[in-house]
């Protein structure tokens, strides 16, 4: 099931895709956040519909979305995202990802002032069996619901302390995968006492006020595709405070 969001998607339909990098093997993307990849609806704007709109000489027929996604992105998560143009540049970046040779680093603002310069956040992730049938959320291991959980490692490094709204205390960070589970820097930040700030599902739906979640998938690299991208910065605090 698709995972919904508190607030009415942005009008994509009326937005280009920023483009961080394109060869003849890969298009590295700045993807817009709630926005799904694909969706075997035809009535729906994705990034493949829009990249299809921006590239059509790009779209590969055979398959059935018309690209090739070597890796995924939250829907309510922006930032970079790489496609593939050809089934070798897909086989070669999806290796990276299943030797860990690739570095994704995410920006974020949770809620809350972290109180360490960095944090190592080494916490199993496995399926809340409470919500099987239902949006898929995942937990970490401690909970009494939590079916299949396997290793996760998420590194944590505070880059600025702010607020938002009235007052409220948010942490800027920078987080960096050494694994990659389902929602994996969603559950590890929560599990330290500091949710991303506008995470309305692991908020149970309380986290309503910010019009999107506040994490970036801000730097992508694949060595052996030569790939090292960045994308801008979405999370600029000015004196302190995030408008």
């Amino acid at each position: 099931m698709t995972e919904t969001n508190n607030n009415t998607s942005p009008q994509h339909s009326l937005s280009r895709l920023p483009v961080l990098h394109v060869c003849n093997d890969f298009i590295i993307i700045d993807k817009l956040p709630d926005l799904k990849i694909n969706s075997d609806d035809s009535s729906d704007v994705t990034a493949a519909t829009m990249l299809a709109d921006m590239f059509p000489e790009k779209v590969d027929k055979a398959l059935s979305y018309g690209f090739r996604f070597v890796h995924r992105l939250d829907y309510a998560t922006s930032g970079c995202l790489c496609v593939a143009l050809n089934k070798q540049a897909a086989m070669k970046a999806s290796k990276s990802f299943q030797q860990r040779s690739v570095t994704k680093q995410y920006l974020a603002l949770l809620r809350g002032h972290v109180t360490k310069p960095e944090i190592e956040i080494d916490i199993a992730i496995g399926e809340d069996s409470t919500t099987a049938n239902s949006n898929h959320k995942m937990c970490i291991s401690t909970s009494p619901f939590c079916t299949n959980p396997k290793k996760a490692v998420t590194s944590l490094k505070l880059l600025e302390l702010g607020y938002y709204g009235k007052s409220e205390p948010i942490s800027k960070v920078l987080l960096t995968l050494r694994t990659g589970r389902r929602h994996q820097l969603r559950v590890h930040c929560q599990s330290i006492g500091h949710s991303i700030l506008g995470d309305f599902t692991y908020s149970d739906g309380t986290d309503t006020s910010p019009n999107r979640m506040m994490l970036h998938s801000y730097k992508l690299q694949i060595p052996n595709c030569s790939l090292d991208v960045c994308s801008s910065d979405p999370f600029i605090l000015v004196d302190g405070w995030f408008f």
